[in-house]
């Protein structure tokens, strides 16, 4: 399966890892065309964020594993856009 866009839920303590050392962490793994790192949330202890991640082929594994090294934690994976081209959500009217 090809996928093209993951978003993930992550959070990180506030003091560590950085966002820009989180970044880096995430553009190191080859297929990553263009991401954007969200802050959701801060509160005492922690930041949350969602980072959302783009390419012509991401290995989804690897780049949890690269967030959990720098010392990040994946919570979870809240979108995952696959296949030859992608396609916009259409949010649900009420």
């Amino acid at each position: 399966m090809r996928v093209r866009r993951v978003l993930l839920k992550v959070d990180r303590a506030k003091d560590r890892p950085g966002t820009l050392t989180l970044a880096a962490a995430i553009d190191r793994i080859a297929g990553v065309e263009g991401a954007v790192i969200t802050v959701t949330s801060i509160d005492m202890e922690t930041v949350g964020m969602d980072v959302t991640v783009e390419g012509d082929d991401i290995d989804v594994t690897a780049r949890i594993a690269a967030i959990e090294r720098a010392g990040a934690a994946v919570h979870s994976i809240d979108e995952i856009a696959f296949g030859e081209r992608l396609i916009e959500r259409v949010p649900r009217s009420r």
